[in-house]
């Protein structure tokens, strides 16, 4: 066994509800702490000095100065395996453009699936890697990744491919799902119904074949694919043995309910999400996900979070990194000004990133530090876990252990 301390706070997130509003003072803070670590898991959490009496044999690793730490966070919403690059996006709809106008211009999702399908596989996996590290270095240890810019057999199986290998070269946990309706490409001739019947046939049976990924999402958006046609694709998904998810809620209300009435792992975005709708969401176990990097990349609203804790639903937070809409990729900058806008606590912010996002890629073995449950967390130099989401980000993480082994930043 390994004992780790002491910490001037251990912020466990322990005997926290899975849904609704918190209070910070139900946040358990074990002052002078320390975290002692069993073949990967933890064993005890507790008072540094009575771990050290009850547990002479361990192996020892001092902790010198003041630091918090507190679980490791879930980014449960990604797109970050991509080609290319949408800068001039960016650009165009500051200076006014529209999604409509980006688009003829060459920009947008086709935009991307078109640099995507371009890259090579060894181009694919080292940017990925790369932007997996970053997100380590935040905290971050778990991930989930979306495809959805190949958008045919060759090129949809070419990135799950390569978020398959990249899980061989880095030690946080990645989470595949299936974008591939993400949108109908331009390049297939048939209409959507024809595209979403071609993933059924040709691509999911390829990506179960290949053990490539075990969730699938669809984007329901007038822009995308419509509720009906949507909601009985989602149905077959779930017919092959896949979870799901929904991109719900961004630009028009609906879908959201949509990813009720299936069973949905969780409905993402929700940005335009009606007050009768929080409430259908609030009494389901669908986790409500909330998207801030895309409210500040696209300059929208951000999703109600604040009605949806008050309603009892499963509030998470992820950054949706992506080329396009939400570039920034810093979850906790993200999260930070979610609460400032949303008067969100510090402790709905801390669970919307650990264990309820976890719970949105149904892992319930990890986002608290308590026995039994994985050894991921991470330590920030302060001696006040406040200041982390105070700093809005510019506090960076100055150790991430995964495992109970430290990873190099």
């Amino acid at each position: 066994m390994k004992l780790i301390g002491p910490f001037k706070q251990i912020v466990t997130l322990s005997n926290l509800p899975l849904r609704g509003k918190l209070s910070d003072e139900q946040l358990e803070i074990i002052i002078d702490g320390g975290i002692l670590i069993n073949n990967n898991t933890i064993e005890k959490v507790g008072a540094f000095e009575e771990l050290i009496a009850e547990n002479q044999f361990a192996d020892l690793e001092k902790i010198e100065g003041e630091y918090i730490a507190l679980p490791a966070f879930t980014d449960s919403h990604t797109h970050i395996c991509f080609g290319g690059n949408r800068a001039n996006d960016f650009a165009m709809r500051n200076a006014g453009k529209t999604y409509l106008e980006i688009a003829e211009s060459g920009g947008g999702i086709w935009s991307s699936v078109q640099h995507t399908r371009e890259a090579s596989e060894e181009e694919l996996l080292k940017t990925l890697v790369e932007r997996i590290n970053f997100l380590i270095s935040l905290g971050i240890t778990t991930i989930e990744i979306k495809s959805g810019y190949g958008l045919d057999v060759e090129n949809e199986l070419k990135m799950l491919r390569m978020i398959k290998r990249a899980q061989e070269q880095t030690k946080a946990m990645l989470v595949p799902t299936c974008l591939s309706a993400h949108l109908k490409p331009r390049d297939f001739e048939g209409d959507n119904q024809e595209y979403l019947n071609y993933i059924i046939t040709k691509i999911l049976p390829k990506v179960k074949e290949e053990s490539l990924a075990k969730r699938v999402d669809i984007f329901i958006e007038k822009s995308a694919f419509q509720p009906e046609e949507s909601k009985a694709f989602l149905l077959k998904t779930k017919e092959l043995g896949f979870e799901i998810t929904v991109h719900a809620d961004q630009f028009t209300p609906g879908s959201s309910r949509i990813a009720v009435e299936v069973g949905a792992r969780s409905a993402d975005h929700l940005e335009a999400t009606i007050d009768e709708d929080i409430e259908f969401i609030a009494q389901s176990d669908t986790v409500a996900t909330a998207l801030p990097g895309a409210s500040l990349g696209l300059g929208e609203k951000f999703t109600p979070a604040r009605k949806l804790l008050d309603a009892g639903a499963i509030l998470a937070i992820a950054s949706d990194w992506n080329p396009g809409s939400a570039p920034m990729g810093n979850l906790i900058t993200q999260a930070s000004i979610l609460a400032t806008y949303q008067k969100l606590t510090t402790a709905e912010v801390l669970a919307g990133i650990t264990f309820r996002s976890a719970y949105a890629l149904g892992l319930e073995d990890r986002g608290r530090l308590e026995h039994g449950l994985k050894a991921d967390f991470v330590v920030f130099k302060t001696n006040n876990f406040q200041n982390i989401l105070y700093n809005q980000g510019s506090l960076n993480a100055e150790k991430v252990y995964i495992n109970g082994e430290k990873w190099e930043i």
